[in-house]
């Protein structure tokens, strides 16, 4: 199978329902894969893009899971990117380093999937991968998972249930890749 890496831009994974089931369930399918924990490894968001680089010189698919805040991706996601895709390595006249590799978008949203259409939301990302020479490869998103259902046993139930579908079809796609 083709090199992986999951990052994680959860801002506080510890705090998360759905977003950790996730990366636990992707941990245990695709034990191959790398997955980066942005919350856990920058938690003072001062990016260390030499070895975010190097791990995205590794994979042929890049999979960014978070959840939606406020109509977009965490502010921690975005600082990765900012550091990270930088002029020289992902684009200008030598940036060629992610031409060619996969992007794939993975992300939850608390309100309920029927609400609104999330996806144009994140054209950003989509673009970013065209500008980059990455091959946008798809979306796998999960509404109605909110953080203040988990006092409820059902419905913390039903998050449960959510994600773990949520991450079967996220395995399903990248084997498609």
């Amino acid at each position: 199978m083709k090199n992986i890496l999951i990052v994680s831009g959860h801002t506080d994974l510890n705090d998360s329902v759905a977003n950790k089931q996730i990366l636990d369930i992707l941990a245990e399918k695709l034990p191959q894969s790398r997955q980066v924990h942005l919350d856990s490894l920058y938690p003072d968001f001062a990016i260390d893009a030499a070895a975010e680089q190097e791990k995205l010189l590794w994979a042929d698919i890049i999979v960014l899971q978070f959840p939606v805040f406020w109509f977009s991706a965490p502010s921690i996601l975005h600082r990765w990117m900012e550091q990270t895709f930088l002029h020289g390595f992902s684009h200008g006249s030598t940036g060629d380093k992610l031409r060619g590799k996969k992007l794939l978008l993975s992300y939850t949203t608390g309100a309920p999937a029927e609400v609104m259409d999330f996806d144009p939301f994140f054209q950003f990302l989509k673009a970013a991968a065209q500008f980059t020479g990455m091959e946008y490869a798809g979306t796998v998103s999960t509404g109605g998972v909110s953080y203040q259902m988990r006092e409820n046993p059902e419905l913390l139930a039903q998050i449960h249930a959510k994600s773990a579908e949520h991450a079967e079809r996220l395995v399903a796609l990248l084997e498609q890749c």
